[in-house]
């Protein structure tokens, strides 16, 4: 297909699917009959008695129960955010808890979007009819935590002197806040940049030497582009955009990226937004660049059709990537501008939250399975599986990982990417509640860009957009 038919906007909205759990499975056993009363005892006595020892057999016994390892098992619903394979695989791990152990029970139902799990646990927050564990996007964070419907996690960490140490740093840090941990980190993924070796390969570039710099993308999408194929893409989504912010130090709003205290206003209107906004209305405007839109799928699908040379995904889309193309798939870093050293990327994906209104045998639940998720034969089953980070990088040890890193290699690179991530509150990422508000508003502002509004009205249009929604956010709450 040529550009003039590719060179088109899809408007589709990204939504992941979520899943939701609810499900009842009581067991209750009676006791044997007793004996016969004592010889000598009359007739009408017998009769007494045996109505009598009757109706207490009937009764559930919970010393006997437990002896006979019949005691009711403590359920708990889960409402996650998988579809589609990665929901089987996340089915699968919850079949393979709930058969290691038999005092919990883990169950899951679909609920859909992740901003349809949020409005729907808002309706359900605090009420005997809240799941006990919530998967939540990230950018639904500060949320949760002022939401007072949830309880730390750091609260059972304390009571179970659970040693944190032991998970991923880069991954702990979003979800920690004045040093408390509020949620399990649960699927965690990094944006990197995809491809085309073989391409590279007749455009005269080094396929093991990918670009790194805006400099050196411009140059190669130039180098790259063709009558039949665009250099560069990038999608629809802030969450990239945030990225290009945080690897150049900057965080995206006031108060230490909303962590010190509820952010005021943005601060990606300055040299680093400018920065980003203007390198990509470069290479649009030299037909470098083509957008497809805010769809994965789009973008996916003009990668794999060969349309597009360049581009960058989600480090969880990785092993698809590879599998569904006719050449080699390279994976980078992503993008910095020329001008600093990159500090590295801001974990993305969602993680695990308990509701505090359940009782304290169900939060027990939940919290056994917050630690058995993160066992490294777990996570090395859920890595190899799905493509996400291990939080314990003690799995990347396991054979299984080994085998599958050789195989796709291609895997590495993220992790290392993470791994290489200096820590600061611009990599640690934003805590605003309007963080969706302010990616539509990013998302809106670029499309005006790439059909002619200049890099700095558009990144203005962002800028006051966030501010408003910012504001609107500070009066409703007060």
């Amino acid at each position: 297909m040529g550009k003039t038919n590719r060179n088109i906007f899809y408007t589709l909205s990204l939504s992941f699917l979520l899943f939701v759990g609810c499900s009842n499975n009581d067991a209750n056993e009676n006791k044997e009959a007793v004996a016969q009363a004592n010889e000598g005892v009359n007739e009408e006595t017998n009769e007494e008695i045996n109505e009598e020892n009757n109706s207490n057999n009937n009764e559930p016994n919970e010393e006997n129960n437990t002896e006979n390892g019949t005691e009711d098992v403590v359920e708990i619903e889960f409402w996650h955010a998988m579809g589609g394979g990665l929901g089987d695989t996340l089915e699968q791990l919850v079949d393979d808890y709930n058969q290691s152990q038999e005092n919990y029970e883990i169950t899951a139902e679909y609920q859909g979007s992740y901003e349809e799990l949020l409005t729907q646990f808002r309706t359900v927050g605090g009420t005997e009819t809240a799941p006990g564990l919530v998967q939540m996007f990230e950018v639904g964070t500060k949320y949760m935590i002022e939401s007072e419907h949830i309880t730390p996690v750091q609260e059972w960490i304390d009571r179970d002197g659970y040693d944190v140490s032991q998970l991923e740093e880069n991954i702990l840090s979003y979800y920690q806040v004045d040093g408390e941990l509020y949620s399990m980190p649960f699927n965690s993924s990094t944006p990197a940049l995809f491809y085309n070796k073989d391409m590279f390969e007749d455009a005269g570039l080094d396929p093991e030497n990918p670009p790194r710099t805006f400099t050196e993308i411009k140059e190669a999408a130039e180098a790259l582009t063709t009558d039949d194929t665009y250099g560069f893409s990038m999608l629809g989504h802030g969450w990239f955009f945030e990225q290009m912010i945080s690897t150049q130090g900057a965080d995206y709003v006031d108060q230490d990226n909303g962590r010190s205290a509820d952010a005021t206003e943005a601060l990606f209107g300055g040299e680093e937004g400018l920065r980003v906004y203007e390198w990509l209305n470069e290479m649009n405007e030299a037909e470098t660049f083509n957008y497809y839109g805010r769809d994965w799928d789009d973008l996916r699908a003009a990668f794999q059709g060969e349309d597009v040379a360049m581009y960058m995904d989600s480090s969880a889309g990785t092993k698809s990537a590879v599998d569904n193309a006719g050449f080699e798939v390279g994976v980078s870093f992503i993008p910095h501008a020329d001008e600093i050293d990159p500090n590295g990327v801001v974990i993305g994906g969602a993680s695990v939250w308990m509701a505090n209104g359940i009782s304290e045998e169900e939060q027990q639940a939940s919290w056994d399975f917050m630690k058995w998720f993160n066992q490294p034969e777990i996570q090395a089953e859920w890595h190899v599986n799905t493509g996400y980070f291990a939080t314990n990088p003690s799995a990347y040890d396991e054979a299984i990982v080994g085998e599958e890193h050789e195989s796709y290699p291609q895997l590495t690179v993220p992790i290392d990417q993470l791994q290489e991530t200096v820590a600061s509150s611009a990599t640690q990422g934003a805590l605003i509640t309007v963080f969706p508000e302010s990616r539509e508003e990013v998302v809106t502002s670029l499309e005006a860009m790439y059909q002619g509004t200049s890099p700095e009205e558009a990144l203005q249009q962002a800028v006051d957009g966030t501010n408003r929604a910012i504001e609107v956010s500070t009066r409703a709450a007060e």
